[in-house]
């Protein structure tokens, strides 16, 4: 009987912690809760084609360049005492077209593409290299090139369709934020604007994101090579990108090639092993997004989605506080900020196709209490207090609800 309700109790806290990570700042591999490590089985259990000891690499120069990887398939390799030797070793042994995928010339990268590239054609890029390698896992980078090509809002959009591709045919991407822009100040200043975008994405998916940006920031050079947007390598006298030592990693190919195994050898333990999840269930979201328990934002930066096709909630519909005449009396979600310091915002909506969700900042759940309203994206100064916001649907010839993804960050 006794160990009858240890099961019990057993199976009720296994339970309780199956709700979505939250992705927090100040961590390189995001969180591998018993959440996320559930939704990738379930993933990878869509295609039984795929293979566990191959990944596909997706994107630009920095993802072609030989630097990138290819040194684990041979022997100047130096981990630097980390047990990572058995995460090399399976993915040296994979069948990637005929090669491993270390140095597999991937169909879905390409210098000087932004992440829209591999997704154009029939069959695009990205469905050639999953067809012809068939990877259980999907190391992806675009952002570099996608900020003098794109909005933020088209980068958005292209990394949620290839996200949801990859994850439609069962492969599991591994997102990784992008290098600091040291060629161009004014590029530099929307990376963290697009590396916010990348982890909502991340979050919203609960799929693994490397955060290669945090890594560089503090090296010579924030890791840069001399053209300021290439990572930089060790060299002596030709190319280490391998050696994962202190003096290795000053450079970012290095690092680069350190955090995409360590995130390898991660999901290999956890999914393919079943070790299980290497990370604690945190708290889950408080609140229901109605106006009585709206969400509540725990933290900066804070990522959700949500579909407000779902939603019973339409007590908002004319934002008069923001002399706004626009139609949203579709139905809406709510979430509530408690700042204890005055605090600057920006916050993005991001949303696809025919749907329409609007950002309305309120300093009290009701339409008179709006203050500030966007479209898509809005920067806010908020002072000590209690704060909501109301993702609110457009209605035009008809309501334009679905799916959403918030992203809020400090600026």
């Amino acid at each position: 009987m006794l160990e009858e309700v240890r099961n019990a109790a057993a199976s009720d806290e296994c339970i309780q912690q199956l709700h979505p990570a939250a992705y927090p700042a100040g961590r390189t591999q995001s969180p591998l809760t018993p959440f996320v490590v559930e939704n990738l089985r379930a993933v990878r259990a869509r295609a039984d084609d795929l293979q566990d000891d191959v990944f596909a690499k997706v994107g630009a120069s920095s993802t072609v360049s030989t630097s990138f990887v290819h040194c684990f398939a041979g022997d100047d390799v130096d981990l630097d005492g980390r047990e990572l030797e058995g995460t090399v070793s399976f993915f040296a042994e994979g069948d990637a077209g005929g090669t491993s995928p270390y140095t597999r010339e991937s169909l879905a990268a390409t210098v000087g593409w932004h992440a829209g590239r591999a997704l154009d054609g029939d069959p695009s890029p990205l469905e050639q290299e999953v067809e012809a390698i068939r990877p259980g896992w999907a190391v992806v980078m675009y952002g570099t090139n996608d900020i003098n090509i794109v909005t933020l809002e088209d980068y958005a959009e292209n990394m949620l369709d290839l996200t949801d591709a990859l994850l439609d045919r069962g492969v599991v991407p591994l997102l990784t934020t992008i290098m600091p822009r040291g060629d161009d100040p004014d590029a530099d200043a929307e990376v963290p604007d697009f590396n916010m975008a990348l982890r909502a994405i991340a979050e919203a998916r609960q799929v693994p994101l490397i955060d290669y940006h945090r890594e560089l920031v503090d090296l010579p050079d924030q890791g840069l090579s001399a053209d300021g947007i290439h990572p930089s390598v060790l060299r002596d006298p030709g190319a280490r990108a391998c050696v994962l030592n202190p003096e290795g990693l000053a450079y970012g190919y290095n690092v680069r090639n350190l955090v995409t195994l360590e995130a390898l050898d991660r999901v290999r333990r956890a999914v393919v092993e079943g070790e299980g999840a290497p990370d604690p269930a945190g708290p889950a979201l408080e609140g229901d997004g109605s106006p009585t328990a709206p969400w509540v934002i725990d933290r900066l930066p804070f990522a959700h989605v949500a579909n407000t096709l779902f939603s019973d909630h339409r007590e908002l519909d004319l934002y008069d506080g923001c002399m706004a005449d626009q139609d949203e009396s579709g139905p809406e979600y709510l979430y509530r900020l408690e700042l204890e310091r005055a605090t600057s915002l920006r916050i993005f909506v991001f949303d696809r196709g025919d749907v329409d969700i609007d950002l309305h900042v309120l300093d009290a759940p009701t339409e008179a209490g709006c203050v500030q309203r966007a479209h898509r994206q809005l920067d806010a100064d908020l002072g000590v207090g209690t704060w909501y916001l109301a993702l609110d649907t457009f209605v035009g010839s008809r309501e334009q609800a679905g799916e959403y993804v918030l992203a809020i960050m400090e600026r």
